[in-house]
Parts: structure tokens; C-alpha cells; sequence
């Protein structure tokens, strides 16, 4: 599945809902499906810097292919977290650098998102990109 694909599944999901509570109710949910991250590695190499919680991003390759796992000490952020982890997840460095992250405007979280979680999730967007072009460079 592409990021592309991804992100019209999640906007997909958002649409069904009628309010902004049960979408909040909905990143709470998805914030519990998020599998985390164990404690002992839950190090300040991890730790995504401009987020009001606590957010771990830790990166993985397998063949062209980069994987992330997340975890955050707070279950909206955690969500919000997990949905970009989601769509970014499992394409290749080149991929992701590329993406137009459509989805954030589309579901309204760039609306409806307090500006400190918004920071947040720009923040967690610009780590995983600078996880890619390191990827990128050591390929080179």
C-alpha cells in the first residue's frame, strides 16, 4: 500500500464521524492500538523534541523500506502519533522525503488541534523526514 493509499484509508475513517469529539475519541482509540515502545528504549535518542508529551520515534530498514515504532506518555498524542507512523511507515527514505501529507488538512486536525499538539505533529512529520534523508545519505 502507498503513503498515498494510506492517507485516503485514514481520511476514509475520519469521514465517518460527524463531530470534532468522537473524531478526538477516534485518535484516542487509535492511540490505544498503538503496539509502544518498551521502556528501556525510551532514551532521549528517541525522543521527538518540540511535542507538549513525551514522543518516542525510533526508525528501522528492512530492504529499501523504513519502518518506525512510536510511543508517547499521552494517549491523544500517542494517537496522532500513531496515524502518521501509519502512513509513513513501510515506504522507502525516497517516499517519504516526497509525500504530501494530505491527510493532516483533510480529517481537520490542522484546524482542530490545539497549537502546541499542532507543533507537536509537525515536529513528529520533520523527525521522521530527517530519519529518511539520514537513511538517504548513508545509502549514497
Amino acid at each position: 500500500m502507498t503513503i498515498k493509499e494510506r492517507q485516503d484509508e485514514l481520511i476514509e475513517e475520519f469521514s465517518m464521524f460527524d463531530d470534532w469529539m468522537e473524531k478526538y475519541e477516534y485518535i484516542i482509540d487509535l492511540g490505544k492500538d498503538v503496539e509502544g515502545i518498551s521502556d528501556d528504549l525510551k532514551s532521549d535518542d528517541y525522543i521527538v523534541q518540540g511535542c507538549q508529551s513525551r514522543v518516542w520515534l525510533i526508525p528501522s530498514k528492512e530492504g529499501e523500506q523504513l519502518h518506525f515504532q512510536a510511543d508517547s506518555d499521552a494517549i491523544i498524542t500517542k494517537g496522532i502519533v500513531g496515524m502518521v507512523v501509519r502512513v509513513l511507515s513501510n515506504a522507502t527514505a525516497d517516499e517519504i522525503l516526497k509525500a504530501d501529507l494530505y491527510f493532516v488538512e483533510k480529517i481537520g486536525l490542522k484546524e482542530h488541534l490545539s497549537p502546541t499538539r499542532s507543533n507537536g505533529l509537525v515536529s513528529m512529520i520533520k523527525k521522521i523526514k530527517t530519519y529518511a534523508l539520514a537513511y538517504l545519505a548513508k545509502a549514497i
